[in-house]
This record gives C-alpha cells, structure tokens and sequence, in this order.
C-alpha cells in the first residue's frame, strides 16, 4: 500500500471494491460491507483531487447504478407526495448499502437525505475537475433530483445518524448543494430543472430564515449551537460562500465551541465513543478556513489530523485525547470493539486538505 502516512489517499484505491463502492471501514463491527453516499461521495472528492481520477469513476458508476435499483421506490415516494400522502420514513430509500448496491436487512438509522445530494455536488465537481462526461449518469441524475425535490423538506436523521425529529442545516446545505450541481451539468428535463432551481431557492431561504443563530448557521433550524458538519458547507462544498460574514461567524462558533488543540467534535452533547475529536472535521474545518483565506490555519489543522494516525499510517474515525462524555466511551467499546480504524472517510479528507494545500501553493506561485 506505500507509505500511507505520506500518502492517505492509497488507502482508498486499494480498498475500494470492484463494485466501486467505498467500503466505510474494512474492519469496524457496524460499517464492514457497507458503503454510504455520503461518506463515499466525500471519498471520491478526496481521490479525485488526489488524482485517483479513474477510482472516482467507479465509484459514481456505482452511484448510478444503485440509484437505478432503487427507482421505483423515488417513483412511489414522489407520486405519494404529490398525491399529499407522504410515505412513511420506513419507505423512504436507506443511506447504506452493500457492495451490490442493495440495501442491508438489520436495523439502521436509515431516512438521511444528504448523502443523495452530496453524490451529486461530488459527481459535477469531479467532472469539472477531470473534464469528464457525465450522460452514462443522467438517469441517476434525474432520478436524486426527482427524490430531492419531493422531500427535501422533510425531517430526517444528520449525517451523524442522529435527531431524525429535525430538520439539519448540513442536510440541507448538502441538498441544495447537489441540486445546483445537477442543474450545472444540464441533463435535466426542462419542467424538473425548474422545480429543482424553486427548490434551491427555497432551501437557501429557509435557512437564513430560521438557520442562522448569533449570525452563524446551527445544527438544525430553531437551534443555537454549531455542528462540526457546517464547515464542509464552506468547503469544500462551497454552498456557502468563504468570503462572506456568514462564513467567517460559523466558522468562529466552530472553533470556539468545538475545537480543541486542532481535533474538531462533532457537537457539544456527543457521548458516541465517548464524544471524541475527529479527524475529518479537523480537515473540513481547514479546507474551510483556506478558503477563506487562511492558509496557516488550514496547516495547523492538517497537523493535528494527520498526527491522529496509527504506527501504520491508518487513520481513525475519532481520538479519545479529548472527550466530551468519558463515561459514556466503554458501552459503545462493549457494543461495537475499538473505534473504527481506518475510516476511509478520514483518508479521504486528509489528502483532500492536503490537495487543497498543494494547489493553494501553486497559485501563490
């Protein structure tokens, strides 16, 4: 595998499946065999601009054709919506899937709408990137907008997998986010197109109507705290603008109510593992904050992220040095083993800083 503290992102080409699918965590009791889009989307953001071009390819290959298997349930979710007899969260499509692209039997937290648009933001950015054509997708591509814009204002679990009673800013930013990806790539039928740009719309309004606290964005509407998710919003994303007064108040509200030392948490009132310090938010935060403007920041950030890596180079989804509920750390050791080590998903954020590092240097050339 090389040296993977030099290179993360060789994790990610090594272990992703034939399928395409990004495996969460080859090893971690919860996550083994299972890829997420969101997770997965953020991977092949990192690969892609780690140059891992053909291996994010293959992975909004697998995108596509999972969306395709699950089709006619986007087609029963809309006609109900549109018939005001919305479906059951139990019948709204999984955020997991296996390799195979199906969805596992066991129980999950499964109603999350924003890894369905992350996939698109991911997709357009990386064919932007790589100059890639994007017609072999159109069908995916119509079938996540038709799904986005029926439900989009639906409550649903975050992307931690928690409070599916609310409805989250980062979902929503994601959400909105991918919509105007797949208005960009223009493979949109002309009467879907416009509901997806009303809809985009709407979601931008809706949170700066009742998102916004102190003048920072929050972890779901009506609430006053920050999540360590909202930064990606800044970027990479870029849903919300780097250069703008509500960027630089989150990501203030960021660092001072969830930053410690450079290891970023996930919200005040974690307790999962023991509520640790994640090294992928510690990159959402850099790249954020290099948007922004400021490169050491972004540096320092990648220092802490980096250094959370095992003898091996594998990096962890979390670290104990700092946690927010210690009490709480050994049931979930008890439920599930360690914490997951590697996670893909942090692999991916360090090489995308580290990408985002390294053009940044270019540019200042």
């Amino acid at each position: 595998m090389g040296d993977l503290h030099e290179h993360p992102e060789l994790l990610l080409e090594r272990l992703q499946d034939s399928s395409g699918a990004y495996p969460a965590s080859p090893t971690f009791s919860a996550y083994r065999g299972y890829s997420w889009f969101r997770d997965g989307a953020f991977i092949a953001d990192g690969a892609s601009a780690a140059g891992l071009a053909d291996s994010a390819d293959r992975f909004f290959d697998w995108c596509s054709r999972t969306i395709a298997g699950i089709a006619p349930s986007i087609d029963a979710i809309v006609a109900a919506q549109a018939a005001g007899t919305p479906l059951p969260d139990s019948a709204m499509p999984p955020t997991r899937f296996r390799f195979d692209g199906t969805a596992g039997e066991d129980d999950w937290w499964d109603f999350q709408l924003d890894g369905y648009g992350t996939w698109l933001w991911a997709m357009e950015a990386h064919a932007v990137r790589h100059d890639r054509a994007v017609d072999r997708h159109a069908p995916a591509v119509v079938a996540t907008v038709r799904l986005l814009v029926s439900s989009w204002d639906r409550p649903c679990f975050d992307w931690w997998e928690e409070h599916d009673e609310h409805r989250h800013v980062s979902t929503l930013g994601c959400v909105g986010a991918g919509l105007e990806a797949a208005l960009r790539l223009d493979v949109l039928p002309t009467a879907l197109a416009a509901e997806a740009r009303r809809a985009s719309i709407a979601i931008r309004e809706l949170v700066h109507e009742q998102g916004l606290h102190d003048g920072h964005l929050v972890k779901w509407l009506g609430s006053t705290d920050v999540d360590g998710s909202l930064s990606a919003l800044v970027a990479p994303i870029g849903w919300i603008d780097p250069d703008s007064a509500l960027a630089r108040t989150t990501l203030d509200a960021i660092h001072r109510d969830l930053e410690v030392d450079g290891g970023v948490h996930r919200f005040r009132d974690d307790t999962f593992f023991g509520g640790g310090q994640w090294p992928l938010l510690s990159c959402f935060l850099g790249l954020a904050e290099l948007a922004a403007g400021d490169r050491r920041e972004a540096e320092r950030l990648l220092e802490w992220a980096r250094s959370t890596a095992t003898a091996d180079g594998l990096l962890p989804e979390q670290v104990g040095r700092h946690l927010l509920a210690p009490d709480s750390e050994a049931e979930w050791i008890e439920r599930w083993g360690p914490v997951a080590t590697p996670l893909l998903w942090s692999h991916a954020m360090v090489a995308r800083l580290e990408a985002a590092l390294a053009a940044d240097r270019e540019v200042a050339r």
